[in-house]
């Protein structure tokens, strides 16, 4: 709770809006808020424009119904948005998270509560360093450097639990497996947060899945979420090798969908991205 309400006092230097404040027919307001956004040396004319043809298109069609999300141009943006939310998921990274303490266990690791403990505050770190990538690098490079990150260190964890099966647990060599297998789970969380943690819910505003196709991303992102988290356990104890296997078969997929499909926004207006898909 206290993280919660340490947040609060920012809350009060949020700007506003520029669209919510065109919507509002606050036009002083929007051109002002958007002059800060982007700079006051920054020429915002031709966005200011895009952005009132924009809410009077949105304003003239104020309901969504699930009807309008058959029609084609739809298609490409919700199977990117909706996609990039279910495969954060299919990864099997909250399965890792929620059950890490039971993984550093089976791997040989007794003070599995402190390696939990590392991992998330690796993460943060991780995370933080993202938000100053993602406008540096780009979206779709991020998103392919992460998942590929996590393919290769979910196979690292894969190969060192299949090779414990064969060897003997007061060996040294069982060991050196358990920290290997450790190190993996850590370079997984790490590889997630630079990318396929943060930036699918960034690139589903951007294509355009708002409203009510927004909430059905969301719904589906956790949906998935619970599948992965009520299989976890059950996977792990059939084989903790096989089920990282699985997940870094997800992870290569991933990869694929990325590098096909996703577009680079970085450095387009709403109005651009979603001009593309049309």
């Amino acid at each position: 709770m206290l993280p919660c309400l340490a947040l609060i006092p920012g809350l009060f230097f949020i700007p506003e809006s520029p669209r919510w404040l065109a919507k509002m027919g606050l036009t002083e307001d929007f051109e002002t808020s958007l002059q800060v956004l982007r700079g006051f040396d920054a020429d915002i004319s031709v966005e200011v424009n895009e952005i009132k043809r924009a809410v009077a298109s949105t304003t003239r069609k104020s309901t969504n119904r699930f009807a309008d999300l058959k029609q084609r141009r739809y298609w490409l943006p919700l199977m990117i948005g909706i996609g990039l939310l279910v495969l954060q998921q299919l990864g099997g990274t909250n399965g890792v998270i929620f059950y890490s303490s039971n993984i550093f266990l089976s791997a040989g690791i007794s003070s599995s509560n402190a390696a939990t403990f590392g991992v998330g505050a690796i993460q943060v770190v991780a995370t933080a360093v993202a938000t100053w990538l993602v406008d540096k690098t780009g979206r779709r490079l991020l998103l392919i450097v992460s998942s590929s990150g996590m393919a290769v260190s979910l196979l690292i964890v894969a190969v060192a639990f299949f090779l414990k099966g064969f060897v003997d647990e007061d060996s040294t060599l069982y060991g050196v497996l358990g920290i290997i297998s450790v190190v993996g789970v850590v370079l997984m969380i790490v590889a997630f947060s630079l990318g396929m943690g943060p930036i699918p819910w960034l690139i589903m505003s951007q294509v355009k899945i708002k409203g009510l196709a927004g909430s059905v991303a969301a719904l589906t992102n956790w949906f998935f979420s619970w599948v992965i988290t009520a299989t976890a356990p059950l996977l792990l104890a059939w084989s903790s090798g096989g089920t990282f296997t699985l997940y870094t078969l997800m992870c290569a997929f991933t990869v694929a969908f990325v590098a096909i499909w996703v577009p680079e926004t970085k450095g387009k207006t709403l109005e651009e991205i979603q001009f593309s898909f049309r």
